[in-house]
């Protein structure tokens, strides 16, 4: 048997960087199982399936080379855009049923694809000493940031870690320890950021790692990026909605990923994350 896959790279900037994303648009004949087989071949950060639903305009699963996830921000992005570019979808607006609910997903004239997120939920706060270690830097390095550390999750419970500005390019991550810290706290990963200067023309710069998912480092996460923007409109800066983050930049892929909020009564009412596509190839699989 054979599938046919393609490699879309999703939040690009000038049309370049992005991460890479492999998506099947006919997955419905296929099971978990033959999915996993597929998106570890293929050896991308995640690859997506897309399937027909009766409760909404697609049923997408999402896979990572070791296992499958909830959501991914990055994959939603390469599949719309590829739909959009096939013409199977025209600018609009369209709803996915993923394992982290019914999202809303719009395709703008451009091609350019914004995705609703769950609502936060803001979870457990740890300390510089428990993080700094895993990152080979200084605790002080966090702390001198005035921020938490705190977990988030809008899909996915990702870890944000702000560093003070100039610091983030120094990082250097310890896989097995942030492996084994994500596992036992149940973390898809560390998202670290640290913020831009004013005219720069972005919010923060992030990198992400999450190496129990068998990602070392992700050059655009677009779960993380709509968690970091609950967390700076909650922590840094409350009159704050719109937001730009730059990532990938230390990998070569600098990728571009905007993202907002909405507020009522202080409170986050809607998420959104958006980007740009890239559509690389598209080539076939057997098994």
């Amino acid at each position: 048997m054979s599938i046919e896959v393609a490699t879309v790279n999703a939040f690009t900037y000038n049309n370049t960087g992005g991460t890479p994303a492999g998506v099947v648009l006919a997955a419905d004949a296929l099971n978990t199982e033959q999915m996993q087989h597929i998106a570890t071949q293929m050896g991308l950060s995640e690859t997506a399936f897309v399937l027909t639903s009766a409760q909404a305009d697609f049923e997408v699963r999402f896979f990572t080379p070791n296992a499958e996830v909830d959501f991914c921000g990055h994959a939603t992005v390469a599949v719309f855009h590829l739909l959009y570019l096939q013409k199977v979808l025209t600018p609009g607006s369209y709803s996915q049923l993923t394992k982290a609910g019914q999202l809303e997903v719009t395709i703008a004239a451009d091609g350019s694809v914004v995705m609703q997120q769950q609502l936060p939920t803001f979870l457990q706060r740890f300390t510089a000493l428990e993080i700094a270690p895993m990152l080979g830097i200084s605790p002080s390095v966090i702390t001198d940031t005035g921020l938490p550390i705190t977990a988030i999750s809008t899909g996915l419970v990702d870890l944000m870690v702000p560093v003070s500005s100039g610091s983030l390019d120094s990082v250097i991550a310890n896989q097995p320890l942030i492996a084994e810290f994500s596992r036992q706290q149940q973390l898809v990963g560390l998202h670290l950021f640290e913020l831009s200067a004013v005219n720069s023309g972005f919010s923060a710069s992030c990198r992400n790692f999450a190496p129990a998912f068998a990602i070392d480092e992700e050059s655009a996460t677009g779960s993380a990026s709509g968690a970091l923007a609950c967390y700076l409109a909650t922590y840094h800066d409350q009159r704050a909605t719109d937001f730009v983050f730059e990532q990938g930049k230390k990998m070569g892929a600098c990728s571009r990923l905007s993202a907002s909020v909405e507020k009522q009564a202080n409170a986050i009412s809607s998420v959104r994350v958006g980007g740009q596509g890239q559509f690389i190839d598209s080539f076939s699989i057997k098994f």
